[in-house]
């Protein structure tokens, strides 16, 4: 019997069918258990209520327009963390400069963020600034350990035959830092997607996922509110595994065109 089971449970695909159908099963009895649709709905309202707001323009716009502002924050976030990790790995100075505004970010609350930045800019900017900051120090934190932790024989060694800089760069920290730059983008991507979304709700951004959930809290709309968080949840989990297959896409095409040149 067990090992039928262990069988039957050996692939991925049954493994991650049989947890699903474990949590949906779970939220059906939480459901009949509470007996009242303003505090849980089923799965079946969720899901019905997903298909009817697919069926709308207005939610794709509203996803499209969370998608852009999140994404501008992010991508802002990893240029800019990454070119100052780089240069404060090399001049000592810059880092004593850099680093304790880091450590603030890392120690004050999103939510903290989310206020000042209310005061501070537009409503419809504070996802992007929200999701810069969330993502700027792990991107800045990971380059600079990345490139400290080049091997300094080697690079002892490329200075005194004269090697190029940007053959140093390509051969010698480019393996480093690429390790450390894809965690801190795809730990990143998921960060910034849900700080950008608590941003938009308590900015009550309009045409936005944030937006949406407020509105749904607010007129007791719990149906859409379920709605909305799993497409929240849905959207995480797609842009980061999507970040993670780019980025490996692009060290496996790096790879094969250095093994061609060293095979030539």
């Amino acid at each position: 019997m067990r090992a039928r089971i262990e069988r039957m449970f050996r692939g991925r695909a049954p493994r991650v069918i049989f947890a699903a159908a474990f949590w949906l099963i779970l939220w059906q009895l939480l459901y009949w258990k509470v007996g009242q649709e303003i505090l849980v709905v089923s799965p079946a309202r969720v899901l019905q209520r997903l298909m009817q707001l697919g069926a709308d323009g207005a939610f794709w716009a509203c996803v499209g327009a969370s998608l852009l502002r999140i994404l501008a924050g992010y991508f802002l976030a990893v240029v800019c963390g990454a070119f100052l990790g780089a240069a404060c790995s090399r001049f000592r100075m810059l880092y004593d400069l850099v680093h304790p505004l880091v450590g603030i970010l890392r120690a004050t609350p999103v939510a903290s963020f989310i206020i000042l930045a209310l005061v501070w800019i537009k409503s419809a900017r504070v996802p992007v600034f929200t999701a810069f900051l969330m993502v700027f120090p792990i991107v800045w934190e990971n380059l600079y350990r990345g490139v400290r932790s080049a091997d300094k024989s080697l690079l002892e060694m490329a200075e005194s035959f004269h090697v190029g800089k940007l053959k140093k760069i390509r051969y010698l920290y480019f393996p480093c830092v690429l390790p450390h730059f894809t965690a801190a983008c795809a730990a990143g991507m998921g960060l910034a997607w849900k700080a950008g979304i608590a941003a938009e709700v308590l900015a009550n951004t309009r045409n936005s996922i944030g937006g949406q959930i407020y509105g749904a809290k607010i007129y007791l709309e719990t149906a859409d509110l379920f709605a909305w968080t799993a497409v929240v949840v849905v959207m995480s989990v797609l842009l980061e595994r999507l970040m993670l297959r780019l980025i490996g896409r692009f060290s496996g095409q790096r790879d094969r065109s250095e093994g061609n040149v060293h095979g030539d």
